[in-house]
């Protein structure tokens, strides 16, 4: 005879064919149910069969309350599913203990009534169930006909599947059956069933309708409907308006291009038996130990443990002890966070986590889940943006030409939306995320683009030297020789400022590349043109290091007049601050190095000729403009010493040209740079105690300024406390980004001048410091900074010629990042860059480009050939049409307006 499980796939399969009328068996689901429940559970062999035996009799008892359309489609599917072992199961039956042994197959099996099932029916009402049971529906004969056309049909699939028929005529055993799903619970390799769920669909291209006219009326038609208020939205009333607006979903375009963070895909789940460290995981489970637990310096931290069936996981939230009146004992909830190891088994610190909602269950497909707030749940904003998104993705107008769609095989808008929030598959929320982020790109290269072209159609002054003249300029300048790079530089700054057009180059170079020799040419150029020069730093010490050295090297020019040289900082004092803006204004300072001071109202050049900007993304877009309208549209020049890819560099900084150092000076020795695990740190602290005994100096670097609630890290500040009396016979210092600006710069200059032997610090000391006296950098918790990050560190050592060294600390257990084994191997910043964006995205990379305000979203998408597709067609668009008047250019111009309006550092 058929297992239990085939004879409820034959009743599920034939009310589907139905229509999900609840009569594919006498009495319905519900009533079926207890009969089916006792001929499954005498062929169950595992305790897991029969948690699955309980989940379905629920979701039978239920089918009757669930609404026809749509929602007993999806149960049945979900039974189906789960029947099959294409959905692992969620664990909502856990809460009955199968700790008891299990019994053999001839002892007698004790009734398990499901947890959520009425009051146990009569021995009388059973007998009646059993009786209506047994006799045929209406439908029953059609449907041994129609399963006895379908027979060898079903028998010819478990034939390529390699399921070996039983002696019972071509059908599996109970055993057999039973057996099958213990391989798909354990996720071992078993024969598969045969799936009633389709695979997902490989896109080789996403599809794309024929691009309808639409006239301009029609158009700001739509555009006024999609910045109507979230309020318009069928039951957005005020509260949940609020709500949103706590989100920044102020209007429909805002709610349909609010983006999930993440995607729950149900029936890709993996057991916490077979989680790993150092993945990122979504888990469901059951709640089965909570506690407070009192941490460092009494903080008070939240623990629980999770059952899934297949293990227990432990989750820490750190500082989170309040979260014991929201995550209860028994209670299913999802977490998604890194796993990572503790005492040698994996758990998770800070997951995102929710409660399990049991309809997301039952979609089978990919769930996305959205950022939320006090009051909003996430059932509640799914419903919400899938009404939108229903309504308005056929509606919104494509402003991307069609032929640029054409050139890329990229979606069309519409179906993008659609399927970044509901992707019917991964590979069309891949196809979703290249069309949003070729959009970002394109828009952003475009409104770049328009700005270059703006700023260079007003002429500037040129700035001429003559080959003879430049020779024996840099051989005055520089006693040693300067290395095909930088000559490279020099001239394409020569070539640039030549041309009434101004300059508008960025110079990259790594940390010791030999920047500052290439920007002391280009102000000594517009010295002998008889022309002003600004040098603009984002630190007062950065300032005055720069002051020394170019002061020190202009002196060296050959000319009769030497250059005049100021400094101009907060640091000054009032009088000496007048005496600078005078000195200015009048033309009696040539050159002047300063800080923000330099775009302060009442600084005033007589003739600015040339700008120059050190560590530029520490400034704005607004920023250089204020200094650029300081002079009559002067060249600019600035310079980074984070190195970038080049093809990001060349989408993030459209309206630059490029510029690379890509070579060392002779001789500079290379730091050596070790991983060290935290249990060295003794060892580690011996080595700084050697190296200030001969006479040199050492950064400690902690990731945190002050203890945190929510990350288990020392910090600055504690550790500054602690340092003290480990090194009691030197002196300590302490450098934070809290600190006010004068107060870094007193501990950076007093650092410098040897009044400190260690200096324990945080990020501020990742540039622009000079302490040539420095050996030795131990950065704590380093797993926790970037690479880019991390080799701007390193490079505050070994400036001074002596041999250096860099330690990282790694406090993410026993593996170590792939970084920071990079960080190791090579000491090329582009090489890492490289590196950082194949193992991170651009996120790290491309941060906020100005004003504070992101640039992109989606970096993680973001890949060398979406940039340079997207530079591609900007530059083709562009050099058609710079002004974006064509007809089939209306909408796309009216975009790149809506991003100069959302993004000031643009207009």
């Amino acid at each position: 005879m058929p297992s239990a499980l085939e004879t409820l796939v034959k009743i599920l399969k034939l009310e589907r064919e139905q229509g999900y009328k609840n009569n594919a068996v006498i009495g319905g689901l519900g009533e079926y149910s207890a009969l089916w429940a006792d001929q499954a559970r005498t062929q169950a062999r595992r305790p897991e069969h029969l948690m699955l035996i309980d989940e379905l009799v629920d979701l039978m008892i239920r089918y009757e309350s669930v609404s026809e359309k749509g929602g007993r489609g999806d149960s049945i599917e979900y039974m189906l599913a789960r029947i099959t072992g294409r959905i692992p199961p969620p664990e909502p039956y856990r809460s009955r203990h199968y700790d008891a042994p299990f019994p053999s197959r001839s002892e007698p099996r004790p009734e398990r009534a499901p947890a959520n099932a009425a009051p146990a029916a009569s021995q009388a009402q059973r007998d009646r169930r059993k009786q209506r049971a047994a006799q045929p529906s209406a439908d029953a004969g059609q449907s041994e006909r129609d399963a006895r056309k379908k027979k060898k049909s079903r028998e010819a699939d478990r034939a390529s599947q390699k399921v070996k028929p039983s002696d019972d005529g071509g059908r599996m055993t109970p055993d057999d059956d039973f057996s099958r799903m213990d391989m798909e619970f354990r996720g071992g390799r078993g024969s598969a069933p045969v799936s009633d769920i389709p695979a997902p669909v490989k896109l080789a291209r996403p599809p794309r309708k024929p691009r309808t006219s639409i006239n301009p009326e029609e158009a700001a038609d739509v555009l006024r409907g999609l910045h109507a208020s979230v309020e318009t939205i069928k039951d957005v009333g005020p509260k949940r308006a609020e709500q949103l607006k706590r989100l920044n979903i102020f209007t429909i375009n805002d709610l349909l291009f609010f983006l999930p963070r993440r995607y729950d895909d149900y029936t890709q789940l993996k057991y916490i038996s077979k989680l790993t460290a150092n993945e990122q995981a979504t888990v469901i489970g059951t709640v089965r130990h909570t506690e407070v637990r009192i941490g460092q310096s009494g903080r008070r931290d939240f623990y629980i443990r999770i059952d899934d069936g297949s293990a227990q996981i432990g989750v820490m939230f750190f500082g989170q002890w309040y979260l014991q009146n929201k995550i209860r004992l028994g209670q299913q909830i999802v977490v998604y966070g890194k796993t990572s190891t503790y005492r040698g088994r994996v758990h998770m610190a800070n997951p995102e986590w929710e409660p399990l909602d049991v309809d997301d269950l039952k979609r089978v497909g990919i769930v996305p889940v959205y950022p939320l707030t006090e009051g909003l749940n996430g059932r509640e904003l799914r419903r919400l943006i899938k009404r939108t998104v229903d309504y308005w993705a056929e509606r919104l107008p494509d402003y991307v030409p069609e032929a640029t769609l054409e050139r890329t095989d990229l979606a069309d808008l519409g179906w993008t939306i659609r399927n970044l929030h509901f992707p019917e598959s991964w590979d069309h929320l891949h196809h979703a995320r290249r069309r949003f982020v070729f959009d970002q790109l394109l828009l952003l290269q475009l409104a770049i683009l328009g700005n270059r072209r703006t700023w260079q159609s007003l002429p500037t002054d040129a700035l001429h030297i003559d080959d003879d003249t430049l020779v024996e300029l840099l051989r005055a300048l520089f006693p040693y020789e300067l290395t095909n790079a930088q000559r490279r530089a020099i001239e394409d700054i020569r070539r640039d400022i030549s041309q009434t057009v101004p300059m508008n180059r960025l110079l990259q170079g790594d940390v010791g590349s030999g920047k500052t020799a290439v920007a002391i040419a280009a102000l000594a150029i517009a010295f002998i043109n008889g022309k002003q020069a600004a040098l603009m730093a984002p630190t007062g010490i950065l300032a005055e290091q720069h002051y020394r050295s170019i002061s020190r090297t202009l002196a060296a020019l050959p000319v009769e007049h030497k250059p005049v040289v100021a400094l101009l900082t907060s640091a000054l004092s009032s009088g000496e601050r007048e005496a600078v803006r005078s000195g200015l204004a009048e033309g009696s300072i040539d050159i002047v190095i300063g800080t923000h001071a330099l775009i302060q109202e009442g600084v005033d050049f007589r003739d600015l000729a040339l700008a120059i900007i050190d560590e530029q993304h520490r400034f704005g877009v607004e920023q250089r403009g204020t200094l650029r309208g300081k002079g009559k549209n002067p060249h600019l020049l600035v310079m980074t010493a984070t190195p970038i890819p080049r093809t990001l560099a060349l989408t993030i900084y459209a309206d630059l040209d490029l510029s690379i150092i890509d070579e060392m000076p002779p001789g500079r020795e290379p730091v050596r740079t070790r991983v060290i695990q935290p249990h060295h740190r003794e060892k580690a602290y011996g080595l700084i105690e050697d190296q200030i005994k001969a006479g040199h100096q050492a950064f400690i670097v902690y990731p945190l300024v002050e203890a945190s609630d929510t990350i288990e890290a020392e910090s600055a500040v504690e550790a500054f406390e602690r340092l003290k009396g480990v090194f009691y016979h030197h002196r300590v210092g302490l450098l934070h980004g809290r600190m006010k600006p004068a107060e870094k710069d007193a501990v950076m200059a007093a650092f410098r001048d040897h009044d400190f032997d260690i200096l324990v610090t945080t990020s501020v000391a990742e540039v622009g410091v000079d302490i040539p006296n420095a050996t030795v950098i131990l950065i704590e918790g380093a797993n926790r900074f970037g690479l880019a990050q991390l080799h701007q560190f390193r490079g505050r050592v070994g400036r001074g010629g002596h041999p250096s060294i860099c330690l990282l600390v790694n406090d993410a257990g026993d593996d170590i990042p792939d970084r920071l084994r990079a960080l190791e191997a090579t000491h090329d910043g582009f090489k890492l860059a490289e590196i950082d964006w194949q193992l991170r995205g651009s996120g790290d990379l491309i941060g906020t480009r100005q004003s504070g305000q992101p640039v992109l979203r989606l970096l993680e998408a973001v890949s060398p050939e979406l940039v340079e597709m997207a530079q591609r067609e900007a530059q083709t668009i562009f050099y058609e049409d710079p002004l974006l008047e064509r007809e089939d250019h209306a909408l796309l111009n009216q975009r790149v307006a809506l991003l100069r309006d959302e993004r000031s550092d643009l207009s």
